[in-house]
């Protein structure tokens, strides 16, 4: 029977009711935070756009940061909100200063939705504004207001000081990861020279913007020296790396575009247009961009973002009267790398040597890479490895960025995921046996190696990310020593070929329960000895324990509670010291079995809560 459709279906939601009920339209998804692009770092995000927009303005050179038992407290010592306004811009939507271009020109905070977002979405939240020796201080809960407190005389320096903590009833069972929160931190000094950062009283502070950001984040040593490159509202750093790939890091108004936009698709044409004019030589895309590693960063007045959460540029334009985004940064870096070269021969050589070199090598793989792509093609008519899902992160399906695959070992493992899935979102790739060590091949392995193949053509990565069919790759093995040795070999694939994968944060374990603890009336899983002993206890006497030894062990009814809305998944994570050949050698070159063992039966993937 078809619903009644009448005036009593239309519904007006108050301001916070939208938000609750539609957070990803606001904040992307809730997520547990175990994923860089998880909710609960939008919100810190968004409260700090708005203190790094009062920095960019030339007001408060410092911003305090602290996250303790998931509360999080930032403040900072801009101008302050107008005391008469603090209720109203948390809490009003179209309400803010910066629909008025004159006061924030190049912002971060474009519309004020930002705050309110953080406001509704947690079960408290502080704020406080400190203005000419006085404050206004007011608490929301969920976003109604239950706390106004008059103006009083205060003697804290001007500024904002904003206290929230995530509702628990939205973001089940979440925890911060303090390597999410200091690459987040990190990219705020690195694209506002000057700022210094305090987060859980370490400093973060940048002196050389991108150069900085490059140097940091490198996982292979540069071919040349760094080429650092600014001007009024642009700003490039780049060189060429040892990785295949390409890596590129993309801001616009001191905002992380991590899915980039109009301006990445711009600076990428004019590398290549730069480099061939240089040469004189009409070098193959592929080859003048393969291993290149690149920061840009822009500054545009009234951007526009393709969503709230800012991380793709839709503009086309630098402002109401400047130039197009494309012509501004084609002209900027064809002209400003071209002199560069010439000016720097050594640089400009070691560019000439490493696009030949790739050029030889593209040539060497071509025809199996031919053969390899009509065995793909072929296979994915009817592959029996992968079992697919119906929404894609390369669409623009809003539950795109739940779109997962698991790589996983053996028909038992992948027939139970397979049979408790999500067929709208998650995906099965399942592997016959070991994978082969990739460690010291080079990239034609990928196309000889028909599961290697079969697994670059359904990630759909051969020519970079824009095209990656799934947000979540994860690795589901056994927690066995060949468990282990599974997941180093599929780490090593990645790191070896697809670094990109791993950096951008899209590559994760998949934690199944070690245990489970049951009586009649109760049942409990459990991931470590500590949580087995806890649900002993929790149970009481005479409890039935399993001790499961591997993924095939937990029937299909059981598996959708580990792989559904309380999905544990720990992020493999690339941090600072980090070399991508140094990790390869260590954990897979040539080592003695006694220390591969220890190797395996001690991998973890490291991570720090706060």
């Amino acid at each position: 029977m078809t619903a009644k459709y009448s005036e009593d279906s239309i519904r007006t939601l108050d301001w916070k009711e939208h938000i609750r009920k539609r957070p990803g339209m606001y904040i992307g998804k809730l997520g547990d935070g175990s994923s860089h692009d998880d909710g609960i770092y939008i919100l810190v995000k968004e409260v700090l756009d708005n203190s790094v927009d009062e920095f960019a303005m030339g007001i408060g050179k410092s911003i305090e940061v602290s996250i303790t038992d998931r509360m999080v407290t930032v403040r900072d010592y801009g101008r302050g909100i107008p005391l008469g306004k603090v209720v109203d811009v948390t809490s009003k939507m179209n309400t803010g200063a910066k629909y008025d271009s004159e006061v924030f020109k190049k912002s971060v905070g474009l519309n004020g939705v930002g705050i309110k977002a953080v406001n509704a979405l947690s079960d408290q939240f502080i704020i406080e504004s400190f203005r000419e020796g006085e404050v206004k201080k007011s608490v929301f809960s969920r976003g109604v207001l239950v706390e106004d407190n008059e103006i009083q005389a205060s003697e804290e320096k001007n500024g904002v000081k904003i206290v929230f903590h995530p509702d628990e009833e939205l973001f089940s069972n979440y925890r911060f990861i303090s390597e999410y929160i200091d690459s987040l931190l990190k990219n705020y000094v690195y694209l506002n020279t000057g700022l210094s950062i305090y987060f859980n009283g370490q400093r973060f502070f940048s002196k050389n913007g991108l150069l900085d950001l490059l140097n940091e984040n490198m996982s292979t040593e540069g071919l040349y020296d760094i080429i650092h490159l600014k001007g009024e509202d642009i700003e490039v750093a780049m060189t060429h790396g040892r990785q295949y790939g390409e890596e590129y890091y993309s801001f616009v108004n001191g905002q992380h575009t991590t899915q980039g936009g109009t301006h990445l698709v711009a600076f990428r044409e004019a590398l290549v247009k730069a480099i061939r004019d240089f040469f004189k030589k009409d070098f193959d895309i592929s080859d003048i961009r393969t291993s290149i590693i690149a920061a840009i960063s822009i500054k545009v007045q009234e951007p526009v973002f393709e969503s709230q959460t800012k991380t793709k540029l839709g503009s086309k334009d630098i402002g109401p009267e400047g130039p197009s985004v494309r012509n501004f940064i084609m002209d900027f870096v064809t002209s400003n790398l071209d002199n560069y070269l010439h000016k720097n021969p050594i640089v400009a050589e070691s560019i000439y040597q490493k696009i030949i070199e790739s050029e030889k090598e593209r040539k060497a793989i071509s025809g199996i890479k031919k053969m390899a792509k009509d065995r793909a093609k072929k296979a994915n008519l009817h592959n029996k490895k992968l079992r697919d899902c119906r929404v894609h992160f390369n669409s623009t399906h809003e539950q795109k960025s739940e779109a997962s695959i698991f790589i996983t070992e053996g028909d038992s493992a992948s027939g139970s995921i397979t049979k408790s899935r999500s067929v709208n979102t998650q995906a099965v790739f399942s592997l016959k046996g070991k994978p082969l060590n990739t460690y010291g091949l080079t990239k034609k392995i990928v196309y000889e190696n028909e599961e290697f193949n079969l697994l670059q053509a359904a990630l759909n990565i051969e020519d970079g990310l824009e095209g990656l069919r799934y947000n979540n790759v994860i690795i589901a093995t056994d927690a066995d020593v060949d468990g282990m040795h599974i997941r180093l070999l599929l780490i090593t694939f990645f790191l070896q070929f697809f670094p990109d994968v791993v950096r951008s944060g899209h590559l994760y374990i998949l934690q199944t329960p070690l245990f489970r603890v049951r009586n009649k009336k109760k049942t409990i899983y459990c991931y470590s000895e500590d949580e087995r002993e806890k649900a002993m206890k929790s149970v009481g006497v005479n409890p039935e324990i399993t001790r499961f030894k591997g993924l095939g062990e937990i029937s299909p009814d059981e598996f959708k509670n580990f792989i559904g809305k309380e999905i544990r998944l720990d992020p493999v994570v690339m941090k600072k010291d980090d070399s991508v050949p140094k990790m390869l050698e260590f954990y897979m070159g040539k080592n003695t079995p006694n220390r591969q063992e220890f190797i395996i039966s001690n991998l973890h993937i490291e991570r720090d809560e706060v």
